[in-house]
């Protein structure tokens, strides 16, 4: 089939990766987010997919909005027969979803109907899922709503940040994607509506809903700090200002600390929570490197009796 891929972030790199190597399908085009600025000097940089393209020596559309009219007449000159979309970051209107006669199919980081929406592997760390996955569907107006083609099954492991989990479910996903096209191009596939029952909503998460709160049970604590990491990063206060917890692993055997009460030792670092401890293992303070705890306990000489989140 012709193709033209619609992605942004990094995470959708390897299945226009997938797709360019298929030799099976061609990628006329990517759709993409405009630039947007980056860096200490806020200077213009492409995205991820744009770059990619660019290398790859494939056309580039960056709309402000894929409703503009220009974009459109391009979309209707290239005439994709079908459209896979991967992180794309912004809503596909009618007039657009029309174009490809099979539509715009999208990869989707959740086993749907869960987790439909904006942040489905932070949500699923955070919820303490022991499975996830990914999806592909077809693109209607409802939130992640359409019918799906196929899915693919990861193991959320105990460890896991939302961006270990979202590095392997990329690439899961991308072989998922390119088989999605396949069948769709044979006639094998054939989309199948999603169950009405256990649909849940993972909406962006914010930097309010990554504040830590340490009367909150230990494992809640842990899940917010890898479900928030690396984006939009977890955070408590320290001393007045913002202090983001980078890493942290939960210690069952503690549990003489109050809720942020802070207890150093020589090389370790624990804060108390709802129930058990858990040791700060990196953490990041305002306008500083990231840096292991224990050399920033040491730094700041945290006193008896010091706690986070006052």
């Amino acid at each position: 089939m012709k193709l033209v891929f619609a992605g942004t972030p990094e995470v959708a790199v390897p299945a226009l990766d997938a797709l360019i190597a298929s030799g099976r399908h061609e990628v006329a085009a990517v759709v993409t987010r405009p630039d947007a600025p980056a860096g200490r000097g806020r200077r213009l940089v492409a995205s991820p997919v744009a770059e990619r393209a660019a290398e790859a020596g494939i056309e580039v559309l960056k709309p402000v909005k894929p409703r503009d009219e220009e974009f459109l007449a391009r979309l209707r000159e290239i005439g994709p027969d079908c459209c896979p979309v991967v992180a794309y970051g912004a809503l596909l209107p009618r007039v657009a979803l029309d174009v490809p006669a099979h539509g715009w199919v999208n990869l989707h980081f959740s086993l749907l109907p869960a987790w439909r929406g904006a942040a489905p592997v932070q949500h699923a760390v955070m919820a303490g899922d022991e499975i996830t996955g990914a999806s592909t569907f077809l693109i209607e107006e409802g939130l992640d709503s359409g019918p799906v083609y196929g899915t693919v099954t990861e193991e959320v492991r105990p460890t896991d940040t939302s961006g270990d989990l979202l590095t392997r479910l990329a690439f899961a996903g991308s072989g998922l994607l390119l088989a999605t096209m396949d069948g769709i191009e044979d006639g094998t596939l054939k989309a199948v509506p999603q169950p009405a029952d256990g649909v849940t909503l993972a909406p962006k998460i914010s930097v309010e809903n990554a504040h830590v709160d340490w009367s909150a049970p230990g494992l809640r604590v842990d899940r917010v700090v890898r479900g928030c990491t690396p984006a939009p990063g977890a955070w408590t206060v320290f001393r007045g200002e913002r202090l983001k917890l980078v890493h942290a692993a939960p210690v069952p055997e503690r549990t003489d600390l109050a809720p942020g009460e802070l207890s150093v030792a020589k090389n370790n670092v624990y804060v108390g929570t709802g129930s058990y401890a858990v040791e700060l293992l990196w953490v990041q303070a305002q306008g500083k490197k990231p840096m292991r705890a224990a050399d920033w306990a040491r730094g700041v000489r945290i006193s008896s009796g010091e706690a986070l989140g006052v």
